[in-house]
């Protein structure tokens, strides 16, 4: 019953009187991977340092394709008819059959099968199912997942757009891990306190959005991604929960990007001055208040020559109060905060700068990309082990396709996250949202080797073998960290685990957003103080009706 109640919710929400054009493309579609390949052979130039990537643009970009079939192999036109189904032309604006009856468990004019869609003049709505049923297990442990919701989207008019997802999932069996610690699987917030062998959560993104010719400003909650990365993002990743955000992206000229966005995160800080207590003994008769955390960022990204692109960009975690001068686009966030708080670090925020380079198809079907994340540094003693604060992450990967066989692609990526990065004397402005960081997974004072291969023998059929070799070491104190009479320790200091990792994946998407997966992988631990290797085996399956 509440899910069918959610699922009315979310048609109410979406049918008021709205003018609509766009909504954004899940961080996890397959379709980026496809996208991303095009762009990575030079068939398109795909804007994605950014995610999410707006279906228009999506479209656009699988329209041009279309275009230009006589570029792409067999198997890849086949996946971009596939693709032409969930992102084609009818949803740009155009006369669809005049009703207002919603269909239900019938095709759209995409040949898309739905649960539920209203196509009339402009307006498009679209709700779906959302379920994931999963199984790991190891040989020490098993967990078991299963969740349940609803997805709805809809455009309406030249500008405006809405969509809503809710899903609900209970994870259970003996190797629970609800705090998501040193994975990369997306953090969660739990409903209810564990009890035995299982916890629940929900999932809720939504989001408005008003879109023209050059630009999307949107208002919602969903992830964040900037830079690449094939197994974390250094600058942001989808590791820590969804957050509340406003973002405005502009496409100012051909070679030049904007991107904005005022993010309200969770510090997860009790504030002990406005706390209260309620008069009676219930929950220890307090009403908790916690302080207020913020993040701010500026992208400028610059396309000099085509298959280059140069990203430059900056943020700020700030808390206590919203403050005026971080909600303004354009601004230099890191003379806001001199300004406002005299330069002294005991009052100032939390600032970063951070640059990507991404070259597509300069080297015929590679992409070489690289990211260096600033949390701190000190140029005049850079070079100087005694005296340098050097709190940077940076990462270099390349990916090339089609070598050997059509459609396999090979990557190699190196990550490092060196100690003290993320972190912060205030509690209040730590580079995380609800305990999560919003970085790499790893957590600083890290490094991550990767090489991978990709292919898919028939259409979406994704095959990949992975190794990965993992180092951590202590996250240090702020003691530590702000000591200036003394010299940084070095990178990997208090080291706490090594771990190397063979994965085998395969994932299939048997119709579209119905995914069948299934992995298997080896693992080779050594954990401090003694170090003891200690080897395991997991497998899991499942499926999934995602959007």
């Amino acid at each position: 019953m509440k899910y069918f109640i959610s699922l009315i919710l979310a048609a109410t929400l979406i049918c008021v009187n709205l003018s609509a054009q766009t909504t954004m493309v899940n961080t996890r579609s397959d379709v980026y991977d496809f996208l991303s390949r095009q762009a990575q052979k030079g068939n398109i130039v795909f804007d994605d340092i950014i995610r999410p990537v707006s279906r228009l643009k999506v479209t656009e970009l699988l329209d041009s394709l279309m275009v230009h079939q006589d570029k792409l192999l067999s198997i890849e036109r086949k996946e971009l008819a596939f693709f032409q189904q969930e992102f084609g032309t009818n949803l740009k604006p155009q006369t669809w059959s005049n009703t207002d009856t919603p269909k239900f468990i019938k095709k759209d004019s995409n040949g898309r099968l739905r649960l539920l869609f209203v196509e009339k003049s402009t307006f498009k709505l679209n709700i779906d199912p959302e379920v994931a049923l999963g199984f790991i297990s190891s040989d020490t442990q098993s967990v078991k997942k299963v969740a349940r919701g609803i997805n709805a989207w809809a455009t309406w008019g030249k500008h405006w757009g809405l969509q809503f997802s809710y899903a609900e999932a209970t994870e259970s069996g003996s190797g629970l891990n609800p705090d998501k610690v040193f994975t990369p699987a997306p953090g969660i917030i739990l409903n209810n306190p564990i009890t035995g062998k299982s916890f629940n959560y929900n999932q809720t993104k939504a989001g408005l959005y008003y879109s023209w010719k050059k630009g999307v400003i949107s208002i919602g909650q969903d992830n964040l991604l900037w830079g690449y990365g094939e197994n974390g993002r250094p600058v942001l990743s989808d590791k820590a929960p969804v957050f509340p955000y406003i973002r405005l992206s502009l496409d100012i000229l051909k070679w030049l990007r904007f991107d904005y966005a005022h993010a309200f995160l969770a510090s997860n800080v009790i504030d002990s001055n406005q706390t209260y207590f309620t008069g009676n003994t219930v929950f220890g008769g307090e009403h908790i208040i916690y302080r207020p955390k913020f993040m701010a960022t500026n992208t400028l990204i610059f396309k000099p020559v085509k298959g280059l692109d140069l990203a430059f960009g900056e943020s700020v975690i700030y808390s206590e109060n919203l403050q005026f001068g971080y909600l303004m686009p354009f601004f230099y966030l890191k003379g806001y905060d001199q300004y406002s708080n005299g330069n002294r670090a005991q009052a100032g925020a939390n600032s970063q700068l951070f640059v990507q380079v991404s070259s597509r198809n300069q080297i015929k079907n590679t992409h070489l990309y690289a990211s260096l994340f600033i949390d701190e540094i000190s140029l005049s003693n850079i070079s100087n082990p005694q005296k340098s604060r050097n709190q940077l992450s940076y990462q270099i990967g390349a990916f090339v396709t089609d070598l050997f066989l059509p459609y396999l692609t090979l990557q190699a990526e190196y990550t490092r996250i060196n100690p003290f990065v993320y972190a912060n004397l205030n509690p209040t402005q730590t580079y995380t949202s609800n305990y999560q960081v919003m970085g790499d997974w790893m957590g600083n004072n890290a490094d991550r080797l990767l090489v991978s291969a990709k292919y898919s023998p028939i259409p979406r059929l994704r095959l990949m073998a992975r190794y990965q070799f993992i180092q951590k070491g202590s996250a240090g104190t702020p003691e530590q960290q702000y000591d200036i009479n003394n010299p940084q320790p070095s990178f990997l200091f208090g080291l706490q685990r090594k771990e190397a990792e063979f994965l085998f994946r395969a994932n299939y998407e048997l119709v579209n957003n119905l995914y069948l997966m299934g992995s298997f992988g080896v693992t080779s631990r050594q954990l401090a103080p003694n170090f003891a290797t200690n080897k395991f085996q997991s497998l899991s399956a499942g499926m999934a009706i995602t959007l």
